[in-house]
């Protein structure tokens, strides 16, 4: 019976721990840089890829319209190309056409290039 009640001791000691702990994969970081970025050209992107091309970039334009839940046409004024947006994108304020954003992500190369957006700033 001491050991029971030992371990249930113990038990209700330690939830606190695991109930209060933060959930430390979901934080963004709170770092803004205003220094310069290399900013990509949408249409320097799809002329200098191939079906293996696969690069990090960054790129300055508008979303035009949404195609999908998660799917946008992105422009820069050069070119477009289709964005997808990842799933924890969460805009605290609502954009349409004429918002300028900087989006940071993978380009992919081949017949349909698309940049998969990690982030999106609102410029």
């Amino acid at each position: 019976m001491n050991k029971t009640v030992i371990a249930t001791i113990a038990a209700l000691a330690i939830a606190p721990t695991f109930v209060m702990a933060k959930d430390h994969h979901e934080a963004q970081s709170n770092v803004q840089f205003n220094g310069p970025v290399t900013v990509e050209k949408v249409d320097a992107l799809i002329k200098d890829s191939n079906m293996f091309t696969e690069k990090n970039v960054v790129v300055e334009g508008n979303l035009l319209r949404q195609t999908r839940a998660d799917k946008f046409i992105f422009s820069d004024g050069s070119g477009e190309i289709v964005v997808e947006l990842d799933d924890d994108i969460h805009l605290v304020s609502p954009i349409d056409h004429t918002t300028k954003v900087r989006l940071f992500g993978e380009f992919e190369g081949g017949s349909k290039p698309e940049i998969e957006v990690e982030q999106i700033v609102v410029l």
